[in-house]
């Protein structure tokens, strides 16, 4: 059975683009104002919310290092509570707008989804990917490379928090690839604030850290996102 929380807050379609609020469209590789160097001390408690430029402030900024990693160190698409459907279409059934038909071995027909990343109505579940709001690799990068394999695979299917995965048009997830938001943000004009944002909270979630550029991009995206907040949720 999917997690209530992901089924409740997707109820509404517009909530793809509501999660942030924008108050403008900004560039991730302008020169922003300069960050924090390093994380506060003492971490925000479970529960609680954060502007999104205070959320920035509580991660640890430090190098990344890609030495080892392997897709296959992330086991994927899961049927974790063994009802038939697996975590890609566990995301699928949570995020429809209208909802697929849902056959044997929860084979899926129908249906229509809302990409938020270029602002899409998605008639077609073939043509959508499951994309981790956080690469693999970028996960890897930035703490993974030293968790359990049963970490890891807890991370690739992480249906417990309403944005570490989201249905997407297929496209410009393959553009994301693993870039971080100094390299590459979603081609829809109002998705930087909720992208910032989501990216943050799988950040915070996951106790990842995030590289200087990384720091710099949303930072400086953070100044035109004064509405957004993100709420501290961290994975068990």
């Amino acid at each position: 059975m999917r997690p209530a929380h992901r089924l409740t807050a997707l109820a509404c379609p517009l909530l793809l683009m509501s999660l942030a609020a924008c108050t403008g469209d900004v560039s991730a590789n302008d020169d922003p104002k300069p960050p924090s160097a390093t994380a506060p001390t003492a971490s925000a408690p479970a529960g609680s919310s954060l502007r999104l430029s205070d959320a920035i402030e509580q991660l640890k900024v430090a190098d990344e290092a890609r030495t080892g990693y392997e897709r296959d160190k992330f086991h994927l698409w899961i049927d974790a509570d063994h009802d038939g459907c697996d975590t890609r279409k566990e995301v699928l059934l949570s995020e429809a707008v209208t909802k697929p038909r849902q056959g044997k071995s929860c084979k899926l027909t129908g249906g229509t989804w809302r990409s938020y990343y270029d602002d899409k109505t998605v008639t077609d579940a073939s043509r959508l990917d499951i994309d981790h709001l956080v690469p693999l690799a970028e996960a890897w990068d930035s703490g993974a490379s030293n968790w359990s394999d049963e970490r890891r695979e807890k991370y690739a299917n992480d249906l417990d928090a309403q944005r570490s995965l989201v249905a997407v048009s297929s496209g410009p997830n393959r553009s994301k690839g693993d870039q971080d938001p100094a390299e590459w943000m979603p081609p829809a004009k109002d998705a930087s604030c909720t992208y910032a944002t989501d990216w943050v909270t799988a950040k915070l979630r996951w106790n990842l850290t995030i590289d200087h550029a990384e720091n710099r991009a949303l930072a400086k995206l953070a100044t035109s996102c004064t509405e957004a907040t993100v709420k501290v949720t961290p994975a068990l």
